[in-house]
């Protein structure tokens, strides 16, 4: 499951710069996540690091976008394939 980043942002600008995936960017209003690049640091980490670093805690999973760890790894692989 991709996750999402809520109205509730400050736009501290903490959480970009962690995203491994580049999946972090700023929308019109606060910062979005593309869920085709959000693996939840899976394949990098052992937790989201944008989730970790959140100030406000606005960074929860996206009911819209659900998927197992293996489809995430499954993504990771194909992002890092895609970058070599």
């Amino acid at each position: 499951m991709a996750l999402i980043i809520t109205s509730d942002c400050i736009n501290c600008d903490v959480c970009e710069p962690e995203c491994p995936n580049h999946a972090i960017y700023m929308g019109p209003l606060i910062y979005e996540i593309d869920p085709k690049l959000c693996t939840e640091c899976v394949g990098h980490f052992d937790k989201p690091q944008c989730v970790a670093v959140c100030p406000v805690a606005c960074i929860p999973l996206d009911p819209a976008n659900v998927e197992t760890h293996e489809q995430l790894l499954a993504k990771y692989q194909r992002i890092m394939s895609l970058s070599v």
